[in-house]
Parts: C-alpha cells; sequence; structure tokens
C-alpha cells in the first residue's frame, strides 16, 4: 500500500505524519481515541504473529473491513500511516502484538 503525505496545518506550520499526543503498550484491541483525528505514525514494538489494523471507528465494536484504514504487518518496525478520521482511532490487534501510535 503506497501512503501519500497530506500536511496538516497547526499553529500556522504544515506538520506531516506527527502526532501530539502518543498511546503505548497497545496489546488488546483498544478505542484511542472517541472523535476526529488524524492518524500519525504507528510502531509495532512487538511482532506477533498476526498484523494488526486501524479503523476510522469511535468504537471498538463498530471497527470493521468497511471503516479499516491501514493494515500494520506483524514486523518490528515504525510505519507512517498520515491518514485523516472522521470518527475516531481504534486499533484491532493481531495476535501477539504490542503497539504504539501517535496520533492528533
Amino acid at each position: 500500500m503506497a501512503i501519500t503525505p497530506n500536511p496538516t496545518i497547526q499553529n500556522g506550520a504544515v506538520i506531516t505524519a506527527q502526532g501530539q499526543n502518543v498511546f503505548f503498550n497497545i496489546s488488546a484491541n483498544t478505542l484511542v481515541k472517541a472523535t476526529s483525528g488524524r492518524v500519525a505514525k504507528v510502531s509495532v514494538i512487538t511482532a506477533g504473529s498476526a498484523p494488526s489494523t486501524v479503523h476510522d471507528s469511535a468504537t471498538i465494536g463498530a471497527a470493521g473491513a468497511a471503516n479499516e484504514i491501514a493494515a500494520i504487518p506483524n514486523t518490528i518496525g515504525v510505519y507512517n500511516i498520515d491518514f485523516p478520521v472522521s470518527n475516531g482511532i481504534v486499533i484491532k490487534i493481531g495476535t501477539g502484538q504490542v503497539l504504539a501510535i501517535s496520533y492528533i
């Protein structure tokens, strides 16, 4: 999946793929944010045996294929997502993965 930068403007400065907030140690399905914003980066701390997904959703229960915005591989590393969300940010965790996410 090719991800193209889409900069945002905050306080007159262009920001690309940099979050103002961070959520650490995600090891279960998690509602990161229940309002609109932007997913900046996802860091895979522990690879696990299955990939995770990021969803534009205000609840874990409503997160599904129709609102998936990114698949996060089960490979250690930092993944630039840089994608806006209208409803919220939900991480559906892959088996054994541990993630951190930066977001606005």
